[in-house]
């Protein structure tokens, strides 16, 4: 059975049968505030589950466990008629579905929401994470982080001059659209507390890259205005960028006249404050290679761990760039929770605080069908059942080969 959490989701019930990021990243975030989630993986497992090294000792891949914890896992074959009367069976007692199928495959297997599931299960929420939606020009095609950075205009505005055009770091668009995907289905539960219904919650990884575009789509919008690659700059506001220091690069940002009079004081040189160039931000922008010149010449000899705290007691908006070991182990970062530890299992937090029924980990990421048996006795199934499932590979327990 589900144990109790406390957290501001319990009581809720989603079924999970999202792989890779993006619908797993939505799933955890409901997770982590007390919903039971019930992951249903296929009878390959995740693909997740192999993207490695480093495993851990239980040969769960480091990628995986970032975006599974606090879910019972489970594994049906939903390829199959069988498989997909117990998914039906399991949604009997459930609020929300998360899938990232292909577009056109729960209509296939005719479960679809419209055709099928709003009728049947006329409260649930189904939300369904794709690349680019089931219709229009892309409609259908499959999205993955980096190709949607691409066709969707991020990576264009990413990069230097000199370097070129560079894919941002880090996943932003799989895990925008997995935290869009959350907020869509918490509204879509707040609407049914009037309405008595559920919907259909569409969140694609084509739209949330799109809706990242701040401030280039205004930009664009009100004057037509093409983004320039500025590498570590500001487009618009100056000075805001990385400089080199003597032990490792400082980002210094001053949002305003008075935040960079604060800057130059800091730094010795408070006539730039008032040198005609820069007195304005419009005067910064005009002349940001003078400026910044200046600013990596004063600031070359400092510490940028000392320096850059200096400047934000004094009030200017700086830091030291740090490396995610930095980050991990910094005070400030265990000091916010953003480090859960489970039974050696060890990962980011969750960055939404509650005051009153905050999220925790209660599981750490487990093992592939670790609940199969457990869920489906708690969906009714006998043990003779539940044994047959499993015999013609319908359930699974372990991946199959």
């Amino acid at each position: 059975m589900p144990v109790a959490s406390g957290g501001a989701l319990e009581g809720l019930k989603v079924i999970d049968l999202s792989r890779v990021l993006g619908g797993p990243y939505c799933g955890q975030m409901l997770a982590d505030h007390g919903a039971d989630v019930i992951k249903i993986e296929p009878p390959q497992g995740d693909e997740t589950r192999t993207w490695g090294p480093p495993f851990d000792a239980e040969g769960i891949s480091a990628y995986f466990a970032g975006i599974n914890r606090n879910k019972r896992t489970i594994a049906l074959d939903l390829s199959k008629q069988e498989g997909r009367d117990v998914l039906l069976k399991l949604l009997e007692t459930a609020d929300v579905l998360i899938d990232n199928f292909k577009t056109g495959t729960m209509e296939k297997w005719g479960i679809g929401y419209h055709d099928v599931l709003a009728a049947k299960f006329p409260r649930l929420v189904h939300a369904r994470v794709s690349g680019f939606g089931a219709d229009g020009p892309l409609g259908g095609f499959p999205g993955y982080d980096a190709m949607v950075q691409a066709s969707a205009g991020l990576v264009s505005v990413n990069g230097s001059p000199e370097g070129g055009q560079v894919r941002i770091g880090v996943p932003v668009v799989d895990l925008s659209t997995g935290m869009n995907a959350t907020i869509g289905i918490m509204m879509a539960l707040y609407e049914r507390n009037r309405s008595g219904k559920g919907q259909f919650v569409d969140a694609t990884l084509y739209d949330s890259a799109i809706a990242l575009h701040q401030p280039h789509a205004p930009n664009y919008f009100m004057a037509g205005l093409k983004p320039k690659l500025v590498g570590n700059s500001h487009a618009s506001l100056v000075p805001y960028s990385n400089f080199p220091t003597k032990t490792r690069n400082i980002v210094v940002g001053a949002g305003n006249d008075g935040q960079f009079r604060k800057l130059t004081q800091m730094l010795g040189k408070p006539e730039l404050a008032d040198d005609p160039r820069f007195k304005t931000n419009k005067d910064r922008v005009a002349h940001r290679a003078e400026l910044e010149a200046e600013l990596r010449e004063l600031l070359k000899d400092r510490d940028a761990n000392e320096f850059s705290q200096e400047l934000m007691r004094g009030g200017v908006p700086s830091a030291a760039v740090l490396e995610v070991s930095d980050v991990m182990e910094a005070p400030h970062t265990k000091h916010r929770g953003m480090v859960w530890e489970k039974d050696g299992w060890r990962n980011v937090g969750n960055p939404v605080k509650l005051s009153r029924t905050p999220p925790k980990v209660r599981t750490k990421p487990k093992k592939f069908g670790t609940d199969t048996r457990a869920v489906l006795q708690e969906a009714g199934y006998s043990a003779a059942e539940i044994e047959k499932l499993l015999a013609s590979g319908i359930a699974l327990t372990e991946i199959k080969k």
